[in-house]
């Protein structure tokens, strides 16, 4: 454990000038957990710890820094903090700096950080995709079978699953120009802890930069549940997104090895307006029959949808409907 010093970690935020978030959590103190990118099992399974080794600091007072403006509010009792605010200037498309500071029940600053926030271009899509099978072979079903991929594999070593990448590539530059692409959120049941280490098989496999958002942090005692709560506060994170940029026709891709079909059709039911197309990569075959009859409901709403094994046929799908070219 790294010596007990207060850290603020903040996390990608998104919206435009009248709706700005950003989330993050502040801890007592966090193991250092820099990963070296080696295979292993004891290698990885230390890093991995190290990422679950967190103490939060419950209620400290957070100030958020940004174009000269400043907003406060508290943490939750697990550290986790959020702003949403308006910006009293416009705000220019693409990445702006914020700075965020924890002070301690005296007023005493004890910790402060920096972060990005990402305001897209004005596009016509938007994409919000799953993460565990549905980019990155996961296993989530299966507690052994998931911890496996954690233990033995380090973020750049992780699969994913093939022409996945070029798919989502496909999708940020639909019908808009190179400079200005689709905005993507990764929504997903996985910790809070697991953020940098996602960020940087994301990055090192060359998909769309785009924004998480995550579940509750956990503790190292609550390893063997990573991954498998959550699905609620996924209904949530997906429908404040949709608030967010009520002008967005969204696209939604997921998997069936949990609860994603069920989830996204909720969404459409409540904003069947503001979504176009489902895609679910069918990962459980007992669940086939089930994913399919949730996808014709969807039909049944002028929704488009795919239920797919491989990604070149989703890409299919998408040239087909005219979502790419």
């Amino acid at each position: 454990m790294s010596k007990k010093v207060a850290q603020v970690k903040v996390y990608h935020g998104y919206g435009h000038t009248h709706n700005l978030v950003v989330y993050g959590h502040v801890f007592k103190h966090r193991a250092k957990a820099k990963q070296r990118y080696k295979d292993g099992f004891f290698a990885n399974m230390k890093h991995l710890f190290r990422l679950f080794m967190v103490k939060p600091y419950p209620f400290a007072k957070v100030q958020l820094n940004f174009n000269g403006q400043t907003v406060t509010t508290n943490a939750a009792y697990d550290g986790f903090f959020k702003f949403e605010w308006e910006a009293k200037e416009n705000v220019d498309a693409g990445w702006h700096d914020v700075d965020v500071l924890a002070f301690n029940e005296e007023g005493e600053e004890i910790a402060k950080s920096s972060g990005s926030i990402y305001v897209p271009h004005i596009t016509q899509y938007a994409f919000i995709s799953d993460i565990d099978d549905t980019i990155m072979v996961s296993h989530s079903k299966t507690i052994a079978k998931r911890l496996k991929e954690l233990l033995l594999k380090n973020p750049r070593t992780r699969k994913t699953f093939q022409s996945t990448r070029y798919h989502y590539e496909l999708l940020a530059n639909a019908h808009t120009a190179p400079q200005q692409p689709n905005p993507f959120f990764y929504v997903s049941s996985s910790e809070w802890n697991l953020y940098d280490y996602l960020v940087e098989t994301f990055r090192f496999n060359g998909f769309p930069e785009g924004t998480f958002l995550l579940n509750q942090l956990k503790r190292w005692k609550d390893l063997l549940k990573t991954g498998k709560t959550g699905h609620d506060g996924k209904f949530i994170r997906i429908m404040r997104i949709i608030d967010a940029f009520p002008n967005q026709k969204f696209v939604f891709l997921g998997d069936n090895s949990q609860k994603d079909p069920e989830i996204y059709y909720k969404i459409a039911e409540k904003y069947g307006k503001n979504v176009i197309a489902v895609y679910i990569r069918n990962v459980r075959k007992s669940k086939l029959f089930a994913t399919q009859e949730i996808l014709n409901k969807l039909e049944d709403k002028n929704i488009s949808t795919c239920l797919f094994v491989h990604s070149e046929d989703a890409i299919a799908h998408s040239k087909k409907i005219g979502l790419i070219s």
